[in-house]
């Protein structure tokens, strides 16, 4: 199950990917404290959770505000390095701003999380091999099937707000899967933000930009500048796509910036940038989901 369309990219960025490692903080008050906006905060509580799916059952971590609130849903599609304490600190903080969040292992069908070392070296043959590997057994087939069991899932949460639209984001080969998401499912999706994400535009017939019509969510498109540089014309394509769509947009390259710049363990980590990229997410969920 392969579908190089939206993950021929990784392979490309070799040299960018290869100064990525997870960083040595840990899952708790260490990475908490380096991730801004928790003062005044509001108090989340999260678990691991597994979800039934097609394919199997999918190891996931959801977390919402305290309390028997119901809050807007928010999908998260992690990057080729999976699910790990970085991503579930992410959506704590986006779950302390009034979200429901969850968080999934992409790659579940083979291997539940941790998918990836500790200090991951894309660099290091065996741990690329592996990675890729896992990127390739995904698909648009399974990215649908995904999405539409995840969906579900989150809709049958007590503190699901069902009434508004859901967001979805992806980083990395996680943003195909947001257009994915946005497309299979456009009158539950209203919100989808992709970071650095790989493969958006191609030449091929099933490219995730092609799905755009299909959409009606509005849209962030985080570039990293290294990106940019090697497709410059995937821009253009995206806010003419969206343009022809009606759909609001907010495509931006980031000055700066290196493939893999938003996560928190990132080694090419950015954290100026990222916080405006988190800024920008935060405008458009607050827009598009109330």
């Amino acid at each position: 199950m392969c579908e190089q369309d939206d993950f021929e990219e990784f392979a490309r960025r070799a040299p960018d990917l290869s100064r990525r490692r997870f960083g040595a903080m840990a899952l708790g008050a260490g990475l908490a404290a380096a991730l801004p906006g928790f003062a005044g905060a509001a108090r989340t509580e999260g678990a691991d959770v597994e979800i039934e799916t097609p394919d199997g059952r999918c190891d996931a971590y959801l977390v919402h505000p305290q309390g028997k609130g119901r809050h807007p849903g928010v999908l998260i599609w992690p990057d080729i390095f999976g699910l790990r304490p970085a991503f579930k600190e992410m959506a704590t903080r986006l779950a302390a701003s009034g979200y429901s969040v969850l968080v999934i292992n992409p790659f579940y069908r083979t291997q539940r999380a941790p998918t990836a070392p500790e200090h991951a070296d894309f660099d290091d043959p065996s741990t690329r091999q592996k990675l890729m590997a896992l990127a390739g057994s995904l698909d648009a087939t399974t990215a649908v099937t995904d999405a539409r069991a995840f969906v579900a899932y989150m809709d049958a949460q007590p503190r699901v707000d069902r009434k508004r639209k859901l967001g979805t984001t992806g980083y990395c080969m996680g943003g195909p899967f947001v257009f994915r998401t946005a497309a299979a499912l456009p009158e539950r999706i209203g919100a989808a933000a992709t970071f650095h994400g790989g493969g958006l535009v191609t030449d091929k017939p099933d490219s995730p930009h092609l799905l755009i019509p299909r959409m009606k969510a509005h849209a962030l498109v985080a570039i990293a500048a290294n990106d940019d540089q090697r497709q410059p014309q995937a821009k253009d394509v995206l806010r003419e796509s969206f343009a022809e769509a009606h759909l609001p947009a907010d495509i931006e390259v980031f000055p700066g910036t290196l493939h893999g710049w938003c996560p928190t363990d990132s080694r090419v980590y950015d954290h100026e940038q990222a916080e405006r990229a988190w800024g920008r997410m935060m405008t458009l969920l607050g827009g598009a989901l109330g």
